[in-house]
């Protein structure tokens, strides 16, 4: 029962936070090409289109990582003293911590390929 609280837990909060982009899709007709000018990809050249691409996952993994970090606190305030569940919601935030170190090196480093190619031509 108390996983499917958790479960219930995180879908709600996704979809809760998704609620928006439904409502909006609803107003206008789906196709590609009106997602990815929502998005901003619209007329852009490739490298562009592949930073916010990366961009975006990046940031959903980010909020992820949040995500899990806040569970695992609420794991550990409702523990109650009991050393298991202590011990689970440490693993859950180190983890997460240790995820969302990895996600901003990895931004750090599409940032740094972005900037250090941006004036490479071809000749």
């Amino acid at each position: 029962m108390k996983k499917f609280a958790k479960y219930a837990l995180i879908a709600g909060s996704l979809g809760t936070a998704l609620l928006p982009m439904v409502a909006h899709g609803q107003a206008t007709t789906f196709s590609v090409e009106s997602l990815g000018e929502q998005i901003g990809l619209g007329s852009a050249d490739l490298k562009e289109t592949v930073i916010n691409i990366l961009q975006l996952v990046l940031g959903l993994l980010a909020l992820i990582a949040v995500i899990m970090i806040i569970i695992g606190g609420f794991t550990w305030l409702t523990a109650g003293g009991n050393e298991e569940k202590v011990d689970k919601a440490k693993k859950i935030i180190s983890a997460a911590v240790i995820g969302l170190i990895i996600v901003l090196l990895a931004w750090a480093i599409v940032i740094f390929v972005a900037r250090t190619t941006a004036d490479v031509t071809q000749t």
